[in-house]
């Protein structure tokens, strides 16, 4: 899949790889960090191996280990080792990313540190491992998102090149969404879009929602509208949708008195209008 607007971060990824440097790729979710790894790397032909950061990740899980049923039969053999994701990248010369940097423990850190800056890791029992050429480290992280995360070291820093990945423009957010939600109006679909980058600016709002929650609000509003036998543009069909799509998304200030149902509801009438049931005199049917 080819990641949109993204050609300056793709061309910077490309060369940092050819280089032989790691890389950081930092920004908020939902901005194509996994995607724009993905696209560069099936365009070099080397293997990519994912790990998912977070407190469970060991060094022995990063590394490997001895299969203990077969030591008990041969010993402490090379073929009896199961490379973990990181001996099987250095063997490989492929490319080892890791999501989530800043989940990872810190003695899982420093056994990546000591590969960047070696080239190669010292196994127990196994021996020297040297990483094959084109062996490179690329992490992504969520700088804002403060949650069950530690502070990355400034001596990891120094050892990658860092790419920093925003929000990409409106336009480029519109083609996301048209490209994977094709059959909603038009018009509807890029309003859709615009409430979701609104999140992003409203002063209640910490941390706003990325594309990806105007994917599963226009998602759910199809569904729902179909459910309901109306069209996807109905006014009341497209509230509900976008709450349950943004609401999970979105992070307060702490200093705001507001719920995110309040402020998803103010956000959408900033984009979509007022009740046109109101407006028609009908009264207030409730929100269905």
């Amino acid at each position: 899949m080819r990641v949109i607007d993204r050609e300056l971060e793709a061309e910077l990824l490309e060369a940092a790889l050819r280089s032989g440097a790691h890389v950081v790729l930092e920004g908020p979710p939902g901005t194509g960090k996994s995607t724009l790894l993905r696209q560069v790397s099936s365009t070099r032909h080397v293997p990519f191996v994912l790990v998912e950061g977070n407190a469970e990740l060991t060094p022995a899980r990063l590394v490997g280990h001895f299969d203990p049923a077969l030591v008990l039969s041969k010993g402490y053999q090379p073929d009896v080792f199961v490379d973990g994701p990181l001996i099987e990248a250095m063997r490989s010369g492929g490319l080892l990313y890791v999501e989530e940097l800043n989940r990872v423990p810190e003695e899982t850190l420093n056994v990546l540190l000591t590969v960047m800056s070696e080239g190669e890791i010292a196994v127990p029992r196994l021996g020297r491992v040297p990483a094959a050429p084109g062996f490179s480290l690329v992490a992504a992280m969520n700088p804002y998102d403060a949650v069950g995360t530690a502070r990355i070291s400034s001596a990891l820093y120094d050892r990658t090149c860092r790419i920093a990945m925003g929000y990409q423009s409106e336009d480029a957010e519109q083609q996301i969404v048209a490209t994977r939600s094709p059959d909603p109006d038009p018009e509807w679909r890029d309003r859709m879009v615009r409430l979701v980058r609104d999140t992003r600016e409203h002063p209640d709002i910490r941390v706003g929602s990325s594309v990806r929650g105007a994917l599963d609000g226009i998602g759910l509003a199809v569904e729902l509208a179909g459910l309901r036998g109306v069209p996807v543009t109905d006014w009341k069909v497209g509230l509900v949708a976008a709450k349950a799509a943004l609401t999970g998304r979105i992070r307060l200030h702490e200093s705001s008195s507001r719920t995110p149902e309040e402020v998803v509801t103010e956000l959408y009438e900033k984009v979509f209008g007022t009740d046109p049931d109101l407006s028609n005199g009908e009264g207030s049917p409730g929100e269905r």
